[in-house]
């Protein structure tokens, strides 16, 4: 997801906001503490201007009653450290380390552009959060609130200072500033429960995949090749370029097939296995590169598309203001046709293509899937939407899950479309990694999996939380065959490759991205051979690398690796329950 900018308060795709370079981020902290730090200090960045058109004291309302501070006390707190008279009975209440960490967070950068915080507070997801942040932050009339957050985020974000709390307070439009305590502190502590749940969660994780690999028998290859390693075969890209006249879409496609032009090699199974890859929202069929060469390296024909509407071209389109939405609530239907239309195509090309006649086996076929990509998957192998729980759970006031804002924009959609079955019977197993779908498919159409899954999930995902979206799924799967595959420090980001079209409308900061995306890649090409050899080529002999005991041997120090064939609904429930 992004977010953007104008000097005015005009909708961005009316301006041209100049882009600029910014300073390097703070410290780097834990994603789910940056949350409730980052929004904690950004409550108080509003607490700290001195301009002339600025509130001369800030009221914090709790209940009924109110208090206010000095503006310029804080300012100077917040500038010099220095506590005075008036501040010093309210700072009582932190410890010296908590008033150390409060002015650093005051002072802190977001490493974001100018251009990027505009467009995104102007599209539908970014207005709704701004509507929770309004409860927060209030004004003397409720409807100015949001446009007052944007104002000042946008014009802190221009500014030379950057996108500071601080500079964002100095640049609110309005005189009148109140903070409601009561709703602070219910923020924090939501940020709080989603931490220790989360942590509770991972912890019955790590058991059960203790237990398992105590009970499992010794892995036994049979002399297969190790899934970690490159494969046997070299590779060459076929490109197509496709066209769905019926729903005038147009998509390019890069088919990854096993060759044998180097003396001595064995030759490439015919016809080959067929695996999908589906990209995340603003990637590029570039973007798992990676893992379609390790995978045809292994024996297996990859088709890699692009998605028109939800790729890097739209995040571009969006931040140059030439469209107005991240991505169009039709995605959630079109995603899931365009993998059925390219199956349709490739049967065609299997009969007549120079280079792929005769080389794929389309009954035969994987998908996996990141992030929107990962709901692609999951849809293909028998994921139901359904309308009335999206409605229930776009009720839901969190802040936490942003994968959910993008979610609820399907309820534009007329319900009927929503509730129908995008399933492809050709596609016999699915891996979906960081995927959304908590709210659109919800229980019931989890339910609806058979087929062999894999969920990959990190637990520092803050755009698709692990907890309510990867890992109280994984129990709702209908499906005997399943696994659940953790990262521990992993980011919604950790398994992209770069784009080789350097086609990335943002580049992400390395605490972003998390701890050495190299380690998650070999975790991605690693399981996802020894999964499709399993159960889209059908090799017993592979079964063997699906276990806890082989994460546990190629797991490395800095992102640990679980994996997990079942859990307990009901403890797991315990743990959403607790305080």
């Amino acid at each position: 997801m992004q977010h953007f900018t104008s000097l005015r308060l005009l909708p961005p795709w009316h301006q041209s906001p100049i882009d600029r370079p910014r300073r390097p981020k703070g410290p780097r902290r834990h994603p789910y503490q940056a949350i409730a730090l980052g929004v904690g200090s950004c409550l108080a960045g509003f607490l700290l201007s001195t301009p002339a058109a600025a509130a001369e004291r800030v009221y914090l309302s709790i209940g009924l009653f109110e208090r206010s501070i000095a503006v310029h006390d804080l300012d100077i707190y917040a500038r010099e450290g220095r506590v005075t008279n008036n501040l010093r009975p309210y700072l009582r209440y932190f410890t010296p380390k908590d008033q150390e960490q409060l002015r650093s967070l005051l002072t802190t950068q977001a490493d974001v552009s100018t251009v990027a915080v505009a467009q995104f507070l102007y599209t539908d997801q970014g207005e709704a959060l701004l509507e929770r942040i309004s409860r927060i932050i209030r004004t003397q009339s409720p409807e100015a609130a949001p446009r007052a957050i944007r104002a000042a985020l946008i014009l802190a974000a221009d500014s030379e200072e950057g996108l500071t709390p601080l500079n964002v307070l100095n640049k609110f439009p309005l005189t009148d500033l109140r903070i409601s305590v009561d709703a602070t502190l219910n923020f924090v502590s939501e940020v709080e429960n989603l931490i220790n749940q989360t942590t509770q969660a991972i912890q019955i994780i790590q058991t059960q995949a203790t237990f398992e690999s105590r009970v499992e028998t010794p892995i036994d290859s049979m002399g297969v090749q190790n899934p970690h390693d490159v494969g046997l075969y070299d590779w060459r890209i076929v490109d197509l370029n496709l066209r769905d006249r019926r729903r005038d879409r147009a998509f390019d496609v890069d088919v990854y097939v096993p060759i044998t032009e180097t003396l001595g090699s064995p030759t490439p199974p015919m016809p080959a296995p067929v695996i999908v890859i589906s990209h995340g929202l603003g990637s590029d069929r570039t973007t798992y590169r990676y893992l379609a060469k390790h995978l045809s390296s292994h024996g297996f024909v990859v088709a890699v598309l692009e998605h028109p509407g939800s790729n890097a071209m739209q995040i571009q389109a969006l931040v140059q203001g030439r469209v107005r939405e991240v991505t169009s609530p039709r995605e959630f239907i079109d995603r899931p046709l365009d993998i059925t239309f390219l199956l349709d195509e490739l049967e065609r090309l299997n009969r007549s293509h120079p280079q792929l006649s005769g080389r794929m086996d389309l009954e035969k076929t994987g998908i996996i899937g990141q992030s929107l990509g990962g709901y692609t998957a999951l849809t293909l192998i028998g994921g139901t939407l359904h309308g009335e729980r999206l409605i229930q759970s776009c009720y839901d006031d969190s802040w936490l899950n942003l994968s959910l804002l993008l979610q609820c924009q399907a309820l534009d959609l007329p319900l009927d479309i929503l509730d129908q079955s995008l399933k492809d019977d050709r596609i016999v197993a699915a891996i979906a990694i960081n995927p959304i779908g908590s709210g659109i498919i919800g229980q019931n159409g989890f339910n609806q999996i058979e087929k062999p899954v894999m969920v990959m999930t990190g637990n520092a995902d803050t755009i698709a939380p692990a907890l309510p979206e990867q890992i109280r799924p994984f129990t709702w799967l209908g499906s005997v065959n399943k696994y659940l595959v953790l990262m521990q420090g992993a980011t919604h980001f950790s398994t992209l490759g770069s784009s080789a079209n350097g086609s990335e409308a943002l580049l992400l900061p390395s605490n972003i991205v998390g701890p050495d995306p190299a380690i998650a890649h070999r975790y991605v090409n690693a399981m996802s051979v020894a999964f499709f050899q399993t159960y889209v080529v059908d090799d017993p002999n592979y079964r063997g690398f699906l276990r806890a005991t082989y994460a546990d041997r190629i797991s490395e120090q800095a992102l640990p690796l679980s994996l997990v064939r079942s859990l307990d609904p009901i403890q797991l429930s315990r743990v959403l329950s607790m305080p």
